[in-house]
């Protein structure tokens, strides 16, 4: 019975430490990375405002090349819904949808994910002209986590972890278009 009560102790113990940690953890994350393409601006927002033009330089649309998708709506419009399903962990399941776009210089995604953890994220894409010739690209995304799973936040870096590979997929983004 000594047993049975000290093991109801410790799962007590732990569930207390996690939801303490829960309760000071941030709520929210933002990452956000930023390139200079040398490409006039309007040619480089023509390019990122196709959701299927993410093929060519996601780092994570290009993860799993065998990932089952789905269009729904006319590209480069609001409403356009890409989703995708893949049988790797790291790919997933879920969909993103073009929310808002105002030409030539930003466009809204709303990233829904089911597998393999549920969340919802927004994103966009925003356009400046540095010169005629050259444009720099903004990519954020910004994500809550419901309690008590933001105390991972406290130990998981996001901007780190999603960062690194923004900066590879706009470098990716870079060299295509710069070809």
């Amino acid at each position: 019975m000594d047993t049975l009560h000290t093991i109801i102790g410790i799962f007590a113990g732990i569930i207390v430490v996690v939801i303490i940690l829960a309760m000071i953890a941030p709520k929210r994350y933002n990452v956000q990375r930023s390139i200079i393409i040398n490409k006039p601006r309007q040619a480089v927002f023509d390019y990122i405002k196709f959701l299927r033009n993410q093929d060519n330089y996601s780092k994570w649309v290009m993860m799993d090349p065998n990932k089952r998708m789905a269009y729904t709506g006319a590209d480069g419009t609001v409403g356009f819904n890409a989703a995708w399903d893949s049988d790797m962990k790291q790919v997933g399941k879920g969909n993103q949808t073009i929310e808002e776009i105002v030409d030539g210089e930003r466009i809204d995604i709303r990233v829904v994910f089911e597998k393999p953890i549920a969340g919802v994220g927004d994103a966009y894409f925003a356009t400046q002209s540095v010169t005629d010739e050259s444009t720099s690209v903004k990519w954020a995304m910004a994500s809550k986590m419901p309690f008590p799973m933001n105390a991972m936040l406290l130990f998981i870096n996001m901007d780190k972890m999603l960062g690194k590979d923004m900066e590879e997929s706009l470098g990716n983004l870079k060299g295509l278009l710069e070809k």
